[in-house]
């Protein structure tokens, strides 16, 4: 039997010139996670969020990010991938996945990133791809 894609939604709810662009992920239509990006810098690598639109994702697998999932199609960028991490500075224009909101070191993050991303890795066990919708409410 074929199995069903997931429906996964990331919800921008607030872009903070100095901390990123926070969000929440759906699952299935239910809370999931918080998100972190990068703020909007025109969609330029590595430093930037991508646009507000639906992609393709796929798994992804590399010496330094070995299980995880690629957003595919993004304009004029590689490698967008959804990975660990807590802070703004470890997005690498990036989508990063945490349980909490919380400050490290004075900046505004997302806590309990490791646990969390293997939480939608675990949840995503046997998919192979699946379409992220990306929207802004602010």
């Amino acid at each position: 039997m074929k199995q069903l894609k997931p429906s996964i939604e990331i919800v921008r709810l607030e872009e903070n010139y100095a901390h990123g662009t926070f969000g929440t992920l759906k699952l299935n239509k239910a809370l999931f996670c918080w998100t972190l990006e990068p703020r909007d810098e025109e969609n330029a690598s590595f430093i930037s969020s991508i646009p507000a639109q639906q992609y393709e994702c796929r798994r992804y697998s590399s010496a330094r990010y070995p299980d995880t999932f690629q957003i595919m199609n993004v304009p004029g960028r590689e490698l967008v991938l959804f990975h660990i991490g807590n802070k703004d500075d470890h997005t690498e224009g990036c989508i990063l996945l945490g349980s909490t909101l919380g400050r490290l070191k004075g900046d505004k993050a997302i806590l309990n990133s490791g646990a969390t991303f293997k939480r939608f890795m675990d949840a995503l066990d046997g998919v192979e791809e699946f379409i992220l919708t990306v929207n802004e409410n602010y």
